[in-house]
């Protein structure tokens, strides 16, 4: 009888647990959206302002 009873509250307990586990990995890993964006202008940029900028110096 005590047997039967406590399976039946694992199942509902550890489906809880599992929830909990998975918030709590989602709380302790939040977004950071400053390592997914270019941090400054890339190589095509360069090549487009590089020779605007030769002509300036001279």
């Amino acid at each position: 009888m005590l047997f039967a009873s406590l399976t039946l509250l694992c199942q509902p307990l550890s489906f809880v647990a599992a929830k909990w586990q998975k918030l709590v990995r989602i709380a302790g890993n939040p977004y950071r959206p400053e390592l997914h964006y270019m941090r400054g202008p890339g190589p095509k940029w360069h090549a487009k302002y590089q020779a605007s900028r030769l002509d300036r110096t001279r």
